[in-house]
């Protein structure tokens, strides 16, 4: 074993740069001095991104084993204008159950200060206050429990390191018959089933909406079938038509998000049966074939809807469609690549941006898509996607008129009309919108994160209001009276861009093992690199797909300004282990760019380690 005092983790150290924001939620303030002794984890997040929610996760049980050496703390670093709102924020931390310090950094200095490229990053200080480690995107966890190890070893040796829990104010949550609604169904008998997101389970209310009829679920976090049965953050819903719940067994699909599965409800007695999903987060390459449903690895399905004779599951968290088919008991991809930007066409060259929603027509012929992160409403008719609304990952903003130049702001879910129009909840607006004859108008506003909408047989509409915690029906002759304001509000992500030069551009894609890993390639090559633009202009030479983390770009001189598309992705496996354990690094970065005519020549990109050269 290697000597403590010459660990390379006391080398090429750098100062971690103080902590400082508007506030702090879990605690009352905290600085590195305060953690002096102490291994710290930043976590550089935003509560829109669903590669975020996925690092919260893979954290927990990290928190719990090391809860007496490790302090974890999220740096909000906010996209959408809504994120930036500190009582948003908070219910945020509430909604998906984070327990450690947050804080909240609205003008993204610490992004700044700690050189931060994507969502997520994490970066690690040892008890001296070093920066050690940085990295971007999932799939970490083993890595960082290595890390963290070697942390303990040196440090203790060193007699830095300071045991013992860190303190935590555990904010006081309200009793509520809804916690964080997600999306919702509208029952023949008038009652209403409705995914209660933060209480784990599923609710079924009265015809009036608010009256507690049964709950389904235990309310603890995990995986569990039977008539007691265990969620993890359930979200959208879909009812099977009758022959095929006949065939299948149940009568609805639930998207059982965080626990990357698809469940089966009977309504009659409440049971619930695993469907589609091998409970593994999807960390492979596209493929278009047809899969056993239960053997499939799935990655945060939001929402399912029946459309094309089977379902369709909007899958959040690798920016495609999928489908499952409940009779015949299969699953495969329907659309989307995996990159995330907003490209339409056929639809297995599309590029969605984690798509959140999703309405039939009623006469089956369109499937609305609500791709939340690029603010845009998409549509698939006849084996092609096109964009409705919505300009691209870093534009939104509250804005009516014609479709191509109306904005919203991560809108969760919709509702296809029988006139052809379509109703969105435009999340982050806080607005229902609708979409006729390509022009969207503003139908109601003040509403809480509204994430979902619901047409009940008698022809009224209900609104999820998820941050209010209940659903809520439109007043008659609400439609009716939308008008057009064009003279809304237009916002850009103003993340800062990096200056690149004209003509070749060296990518520089790093990453390093953890300790006690290598590169494997049990599987096939050990890394991949995707390289994609929006503008595809910008790229004259580079795009595609290669095995090495280097890549020659040539940037177009006639482009101002874009952004460069990057997925990247590393497998590793235990060094010197019986039964080594395989592990896949992924992360996708939109790097927004101008090209300058003095701008640097490297892009380096920092997928595990530091980059130390200037």
């Amino acid at each position: 074993m290697t000597d403590p005092a010459q660990s390379p983790l006391l080398k090429a150290r750098v100062r971690a740069p103080e902590l400082r924001g508007r506030g702090w939620l879990n605690t009352d303030g905290l600085t590195l001095s305060d953690l002096r002794g102490k291994i710290v984890l930043l976590d550089f997040w935003t509560f829109c991104c669903i590669n975020c929610l996925h690092v919260l996760d893979e954290l927990r049980p990290l928190e719990e084993r090391y809860a007496d050496v490790l302090v974890t703390i999220g740096v909000h670093s906010p996209k959408f204008e809504h994120e930036k709102d500190a009582a948003a924020l908070a219910a945020a931390v509430e909604r998906y159950g984070v327990d450690h310090p947050v804080l909240d950094d609205p003008e993204m200095d610490m992004w700044q200060q700690y050189a931060s490229k994507a969502w997520p990053t994490l970066t690690v200080i040892d008890p001296e206050g070093y920066v050690v480690a940085t990295m971007a995107g999932e799939g970490h966890a083993e890595g960082l429990a290595r890390l963290i190890e070697e942390l303990v070893r040196v440090h203790e040796a060193r007699g830095t390191l300071r045991r013992g829990n860190a303190p935590h104010a555990a904010p006081k949550v309200d009793d509520t018959v809804l916690r964080f609604p997600g999306k919702a169904l509208a029952l023949a008998d008038g009652h209403f089933l409705v995914s209660d997101s933060t209480h784990q389970s599923l609710v079924e209310l009265d015809a009036d909406n608010e009256t507690l009829i049964r709950r389904i679920g235990t309310g603890q976090r995990g995986r569990k079938d039977g008539t007691d049965p265990e969620f993890s953050e359930p979200g959208g819903l879909c009812l099977l038509p009758p022959h095929i719940a006949g065939i299948a067994g149940y009568d609805v699909v639930i998207a059982d998000t965080v626990n990357h599965l698809l469940r089966g409800l009977k309504l009659a007695t409440g049971e619930v049966t695993t469907v589609a999903g091998s409970g593994r987060q999807w960390r492979g390459t596209v493929d278009f074939d047809t899969h056993d449903s239960l053997a499939v690895d799935l990655s945060s399905p939001w929402d399912v809807a029946w459309f094309d004779d089977r379902v369709v599951i909007a899958m959040a968290g690798i920016h495609q469609l999928w489908w499952f088919n409940p009779a015949q008991r299969t699953a495969g991809v329907y659309a989307g690549t995996t990159v995330e930007a907003l490209r339409d066409g056929p639809l297995h060259e599309v590029w969605m941006a984690q798509p959140s929603g999703l309405s039939p027509a009623p006469d089956g012929t369109r499937l609305w898509i609500a791709d939340s992160e690029s603010s845009a409403i998409r549509r698939i008719e006849d084996g092609r996607m096109s964009t409705v609304t919505g300009q691209g990952l870093f534009d939104f903003g509250h804005v009516d008129g014609p479709a191509d130049q109306a904005l919203l702001q991560h809108p969760l879910g919709l509702l296809a009309l029988a006139d052809g129009s379509v109703l969105v909840a435009d999340t982050y607006n806080g607005a229902v919108r609708r979409i006729a004859d390509d022009v969207v108008t503003t139908v109601v506003e003040g509403l809480k994160e509204p994430s979902d909408l619901v047409l009940t047989p008698t022809g009224d509409i209900v609104v999820v209001e998820s941050g209010a915690h209940r659903l809520v029906r439109l007043a008659p002759g609400t439609l009716a009276a939308a008008g057009v304001d064009v003279a809304g509000v237009r916002h850009r992500t103003e993340r800062p861009s990096t200056m690149l030069a004209p003509g070749e551009v060296e990518l520089d894609l790093i990453f390093e093992p953890a300790p006690g890993q290598k590169l494997d390639e049990s599987f096939g090559p050990s890394t991949r690199l995707e390289v994609s633009a929006s503008p595809p202009e910008l790229l004259l030479e580079g795009a595609g797909v290669t095995q090495s983390l280097q890549r020659r770009l040539v940037l177009s001189p006639d482009v101002a300004e874009g952004v460069l598309q990057v997925v990247a992705q590393a497998a590793t496996c235990d060094i010197d282990a019986e039964f080594p354990a395989c592990h896949l690094t992924r992360q996708d970065w939109g790097v927004p760019i101008r090209v300058v005519k003095d701008g640097a020549v490297r892009l380096p990109l920092v997928l595990r380690g530091l980059d130390k050269t200037p």
